[in-house]
């Protein structure tokens, strides 16, 4: 686990113990909830430098963890992955409130919790932006070749060799989506360094870009990243192989790609 998702993880617990004596020890359930949505809803910049510290919180899926209805519909990673960090905070702050007997558990081990607690209709208010970032403002400044910028040059160079001995339309479209799906990012020691270096990243959004019936429309986090920056990268290879003349566009705009090199082109 990441040092400092420790950190903020034991002050939290220390914090829980200290609202429960100035309580007076009621509400351990909804004193916990509150508190974790409170201090866990982690900033663009600091969330970033857990997850490099910890790539596989790209692991994390929403699943029904995320309790604010304008969010769980279409939420950004960073809610993503906040949400599972106060999931696992929640879990454990509950188990300091079992030891110290502020609640208590039943014959299979689960926590009994009031009813009066669990019948609130809670949602809780997701206020941190994760379209701003000091850290992707101050690399930007600094200048030169960020890792996403490699990646993307190393598919063009891979787009453009390749295009020398295949010079068909058809080949350069089927080029750049094999080109494209090759340079992917999938791996979460891999996404890491590119959400290190630019926290927006953490602001991306499934918007349907993957198949419903791949993790039951539930993705991981890491990959709603990797599907915006395979659509990126497909997306500029097309515009090259427009600009080298192997792909045209219609009158709309639309990229025009022959089914078979022996039939008419249809629009895609």
């Amino acid at each position: 686990m990441s040092g400092l998702l420790t950190a903020l993880l034991e002050s939290t617990r220390i914090e829980y113990v200290e609202r429960m004596q100035a309580s007076d020890f009621s509400e351990p359930y909804l004193t916990a909830e509150r508190l974790v949505h409170e201090k866990l809803y982690l900033d663009t910049d600091q969330l970033s430098e857990i997850i490099d510290q910890d790539p596989s919180l790209l692991a994390a899926r929403a699943g029904d963890l995320i309790m604010n209805r304008n969010e769980s519909e279409n939420p950004a990673v960073g809610v993503i992955i906040c949400s599972n960090i106060i999931a696992a905070a929640l879990e454990g702050l509950l188990a300091v409130a079992v030891e110290r007997e502020w609640l208590d558990v039943d014959e299979q081990g689960r926590v009994i919790v009031d009813d009066e607690e669990l019948t609130q209709d809670t949602q809780y208010p997701i206020e941190i932006d994760f379209s701003t970032s000091e850290t992707a403002k101050r690399n930007l400044a600094l200048g030169g070749a960020s890792e996403l910028s490699q990646i993307f040059s190393a598919a063009e160079a891979a787009f453009l060799d390749t295009l020398e001995e295949q010079n068909s339309q058809q080949d350069a479209y089927q080029l750049a989506l094999d080109i494209s799906s090759d340079y992917s990012v999938f791996a979460p020691e891999d996404i890491a360094p590119l959400v290190a270096e630019n926290p927006l990243l953490l602001g991306l959004r499934p918007d349907d870009l993957i198949d419903d019936d791949l993790f039951e429309g539930d993705p991981p986090a890491g990959l709603i990243i990797s599907a915006h920056l395979t659509r990126m990268m497909l997306h500029q290879l097309l515009e090259l192989g427009v600009e080298q003349g192997v792909l045209v566009l219609d009158s709309s705009g639309h990229i025009i790609v022959p089914d078979d090199p022996g039939e008419p082109p249809t629009i895609h």
